[in-house]
Order: structure tokens, then C-alpha cells, then sequence
């Protein structure tokens, strides 16, 4: 049986053989990813996503509300959960289109 000094010797050498495996696969995959970069001739600003154009991002920006309480003045864009003050006048028979902006 391994004395417990034994095992923790084991334990370091092979997580320095990982370490070491890890480096080597990195280092590999790097000069694949230059070597296809070099062949297509693109560059690193190639790789990084635009914000502009039609497939922009639209979390964060302001959206016109579709939707007004007419009593409270209180508005919904459509998105999302309905507020409770549309939910309770559309369960008192009134219709959607009757809140449209």
C-alpha cells in the first residue's frame, strides 16, 4: 500500500503532465487558428462580432409603448407579462384594442 506522501508525489507529477498536455494542445491549436487566418487572409477585428447592421443587438434599447390606461395614464409596450391593470379591464370585458396608443 502507498504512503500518503507517495500518492501526493503521484498527484503532483500528473497534474503537472496535465498542465503540460493542456500547454502543448493550446500552443497547437493556436498556430491552426494563425494558419487558417493566414490562408483566408483575415484578421483578428474579422473575428469579433459586429454591433451595427441588421442583426444588431436590441437588448437595452427603449421600446414605444402599444398600450395605455387611460385612467392612470399607466402604458405597456406588449412585451413581457401583462400588467395587472390591463389583465383586470380585459377580465371585465373590455378588449385589447380598446388600450391601443
Amino acid at each position: 500500500m502507498s504512503s500518503l506522501q507517495d500518492l501526493l508525489a503521484q498527484k503532483a507529477e500528473i497534474d503537472r503532465q496535465i498542465s503540460d498536455a493542456r500547454r502543448h494542445e493550446r500552443n497547437e491549436a493556436i498556430a491552426k487558428v494563425r494558419a487558417l487566418m493566414a490562408e483566408h487572409g483575415l484578421t483578428a477585428s474579422d473575428l469579433v462580432a459586429k454591433t451595427t447592421g441588421p442583426r444588431a443587438s436590441t437588448s437595452g434599447r427603449k421600446v414605444a409603448a402599444k398600450y395605455r390606461d387611460p385612467a392612470s395614464g399607466q402604458t405597456w409596450t406588449g412585451r413581457g407579462l401583462k400588467p395587472k391593470w390591463l389583465s383586470a379591464a380585459l377580465e371585465s370585458g373590455k378588449q385589447l384594442t380598446d388600450f391601443a396608443v
